[in-house]
């Protein structure tokens, strides 16, 4: 099966080099990080995220998408799968992470939900859970993971932040 995905309105593929600038562009705006984190990345956090994108399919099969908008060809940002090795969180076990991060242009518009549907039909042929690990101050992303079927589990801290954990099973 194909690693890249169409919906109506956007193109999802895993990322290559060309995507870095915009990418890393992304996340160095504040607006973007301030619930992930809160510290906006610089050139080298950014280079690691791609090479983590990158490595995740190569290693466990599934990753990251790129999201473009399908008629402009304008980037999006990056929603996909990943295993991130969390430390300090239970809750996990041997099921994927999916997370999903937007352009502050490209918020409000429903290309989020759109995506994570997309990428969820793609989970459902390969996994029987996954897992989103969401800020509980960010409503925006609580709502579009209630849209997309998910249902909270657990509440915990991570990197001293408060979070809750979420799933979806097939």
């Amino acid at each position: 099966m194909s690693t890249d995905l169409t919906t109506d309105r956007l193109t999802m593929r895993p990322h290559v080099e060309a995507d870095f600038a915009e990418l890393k562009a992304m996340w160095a705006d504040p607006d973007v990080v301030r619930l992930l984190g809160g510290v906006p990345s610089n050139e080298e956090e950014s280079w690691a995220r791609l090479l983590r994108y990158v490595g995740c399919w190569t290693l466990r099969g599934y990753g990251f998408w790129c999201v473009r908008h399908r008629e402009t060809g304008a980037y999006l940002g990056d929603i996909g799968y990943l295993e991130a090795m969390r430390t300090g969180v239970d809750g996990f076990g041997d099921d994927p992470e999916i997370g999903w991060s937007l352009t502050t242009a490209s918020r409000g518009q429903g290309f989020a939900t759109e995506a994570v549907q997309a990428a969820l039909v793609w989970g459902g042929t390969r996994f029987t859970r996954t897992i989103a690990m969401i800020n509980p101050e960010n409503t925006a992303s609580e709502a579009v993971a209630r849209r997309c079927g998910f249902v909270p589990f657990a509440t915990s801290r991570y990197k001293d932040a408060p979070t809750r954990l979420w799933e979806v099973r097939w």
